[in-house]
Parts: C-alpha cells; structure tokens; sequence
C-alpha cells in the first residue's frame, strides 16, 4: 500500500476556443491538487494506493472522491468537511507550460488533521505541493512525514514550488531543509531547485537516498546518496499541456521502485545506473501521455505497455 497525503483540489482549466484571441476563454473544471493527481496516476497504474486529505462536502468534493473512487484509490483517511473546495486558475502558454492562481483561503483541505495511523502494509508516504505551505494543515503534514519516517516506513517529497504561496521564502527554504532527513526520495524539478537553492549533492548529503530532477522537455537525472547518476531524454510528443506531468513522474517512480522492491533506503542504493535508467524511462513514457492530453489525466497501465 502506497498512501499520497496532501490537497485535493478544482483546476480551472481555459480551454481553446474557434476565436483563439477570445480576452476570457472558458474555464473547464478539473479534478487536480499535486498529490491528487499522484494518487490517481497510481491507482491507474494499477497500484494499491490510498488517498490521505481532507476533502470538502460540497459538490466538487464528491467530483473528486468520485475521481478517487473511479481509478481504483481507497479514501478511509479522507477526512471531510463543510467549507469549499480549494480552486486553482491554470494559465496555458504557448508551449504547454502552465501557471497557476490559487483561491485557498479557509478550504477544506487546509484543516487537516494528523490521522492516528495509517492502514497496515503502508510501504511508503508521499507527500507536497500546497499540503506542506499552508498552515494548520502545513503541520499536521509535516507531523505526518516524520512519524511515518521514524516508523521506516520509505518517503517521498515532491516540494512542488508555488512562489505565489510562500509569504516567507527563507522561513519555507529552513523547514524544508528541516524535511530532509524523514525523505527517503527527493523529487524536484529543475526550477524548484533553483528556487530553493540546492543540489542533488547537497540534498544527498543532508537524508535523502536518491534525488530524482526533472528537466522539462530535456528529460529526466538521477543522484544516489552514493553517487550513482542516470539520465533519460524526454519522450518526444505533441503537447497539450504540462498539468500534472510532475505528478505523474511521482507516480511512476512508486510503482516502478515498488514493482522492483525498492521502497526501502537499501532497495534505492541496491539500484545502479541501468536500472535507475530504466525507471527514469518509465516515468518519462507516463509524463509524455499525460502532456498529450488537456488536464491532469494521467496514463493507465495499458497505455504504457
């Protein structure tokens, strides 16, 4: 069992339109949030994964446990509430890339609460994104990584930075590098590493395993602790957008790691460049199928056979 902690959220999503220079393109809602879209991408590749959150009761929270429900992820550490569905604008440019405004204030996914257990075989926790900036629930996360790391159960952090989000960059870069004993696997891309002003090798050196950066359309690196490194070129295709390609990647490496049993601090640094290389390529191939398609809708197994 893989459990994926953190927010769930509505993407609005602008949609193209025959009047391509329309000043307001329509918005189309879709599920989304970081760790939502991990959780799904997992379910789809078929592994057992349970979604750990609070989700709101209104209307777009049963769209969303509907989506949990529909990929075949279980949702006994929901936890539910009456206030609204957090709401992300996207902003699409030319090439794919997208952007996001964010309207969180008092969402349901904010007041999570730490859960007193997670279910029995959990192998290992992901968790980032937005989960880990706002508070009270910021905490509860956080509390909930390093419970869980203690226990040896393996980690994953993909910090996902939102710049827009953190009132406080050098108070967020502290407690990150405060994270980085409880994480088994680090998984960044190439911006937020910029951005919080680190390196593989500097990250190795302070908890985690491995480090996995992504590039954008120059692929995929890898470094171990003991300084294994791989890298895959991108998987070349037409673009619709980028929404959730970094969620995706999150979820390919899990499955692949797990299918290899690898979820453990030995089973990373057992690996060497050729495997690591044929996990980065898995996950490239995911990322690309869900580039190829508007929204966050990540692979489904048989796409990737």
């Amino acid at each position: 069992m893989i459990v994926v902690a953190g927010e769930s959220l509505i993407d609005l999503v602008p949609q193209r339109t025959a009047c391509g220079d329309a000043p307001l393109p329509p918005l189309l809602p879709r599920p989304g949030g970081g760790p939502y879209n991990t959780a799904v991408a997992l379910g789809r590749l078929g592994s057992p994964v349970t979604f750990c959150s609070r989700v709101s009761a209104d209307g777009f929270g049963e769209a969303l446990l509907g989506g949990l429900h529909a990929a075949g992820v279980r949702t006994s550490l929901v936890q539910r509430g009456p206030e609204p569905t957090s709401l992300a604008v996207a902003e699409v440019g030319a090439d794919g890339s997208a952007g996001y405004g964010f309207y969180m204030t008092g969402t349901a996914d904010r007041l999570f609460e730490l859960p007193p257990e997670l279910p029995d075989g959990a192998r290992a926790l992901a968790l980032g994104t937005c989960s880990l900036v706002l508070e009270p629930g910021a905490s509860a996360y956080e509390a909930l990584l390093r419970r869980e790391a203690e226990r040896g159960v393996f980690t994953l952090l993909d910090p996902n930075i939102r710049p827009g989000l953190i009132p406080d960059a050098d108070a967020y870069r502290a407690r990150f590098a405060g994270w980085l004993p409880s994480v088994s696997l680090l998984k960044l891309s190439e911006d937020d590493a910029a951005w919080l002003g680190g390196s593989p090798e500097r990250w190795t050196a302070e908890g985690p395993d491995a480090v996995v950066l992504t590039h954008g359309d120059r692929g995929l690196s890898v470094r171990t602790r003991e300084g294994v490194e791989a890298a895959v070129p991108a998987v070349a295709v037409a673009v619709a957008d980028t929404i959730g390609a970094g969620d995706t990647v999150n979820a390919a490496l899990l499955h692949d790691l797990a299918g290899r049993d690898a979820l453990s601090g030995r089973g990373l640094l057992s690996l060497d460049a050729a495997a690591w290389t044929e996990v980065l390529a898995f996950a490239a191939r995911a990322a690309a199928v869900t580039c190829s398609r508007t929204g966050a809708e990540p692979p489904y197994a048989s796409e990737l056979r």
